[in-house]
């Protein structure tokens, strides 16, 4: 059984960090690419950064620089630290599982509100 629950949202002015918490099921954990999906209103869903089993990271153009993710394996929790947030970034964050890094998403988190002014 996959389980993804994020937390972590939350309004933040320009400039200002947040971090992003994703505790996933062990098999999940264990056996999946971890990521951060968002969605901003009007707007498609855009793939932010992932890393996989194995600890390997892959990010977006737009957050390059500025968000980190990382995994806590004690924990079975991916974290998706933001830094220099800026209005363009406040979107709804899914953290999702796929069976690779450069494939579809197998499993979608219930998403938490990033909102930056």
């Amino acid at each position: 059984h996959v389980q993804l629950v994020e937390s972590g949202g939350g309004s933040v002015l320009e400039g200002n960090s947040l971090t992003l918490s994703c505790k996933a099921s062990r098999y999940a954990y264990n056996s999946y690419c971890l990521g951060w999906f968002r969605q901003a209103p009007g707007k498609e869903r855009e793939g932010v950064a992932s890393v996989s089993t194995g600890g390997r990271t892959y990010y977006a153009d737009s957050v390059k620089g500025r968000f980190t993710i990382s995994r806590d394996n004690s924990k079975s929790t991916v974290y998706l630290q933001m830094n220099g947030l800026q209005p363009e970034d406040t979107a709804m964050y899914y953290c999702v599982a796929a069976q690779d890094c450069y494939g579809s998403v197998t499993y979608w988190g219930q998403g938490t509100q990033v909102t930056v002014s």
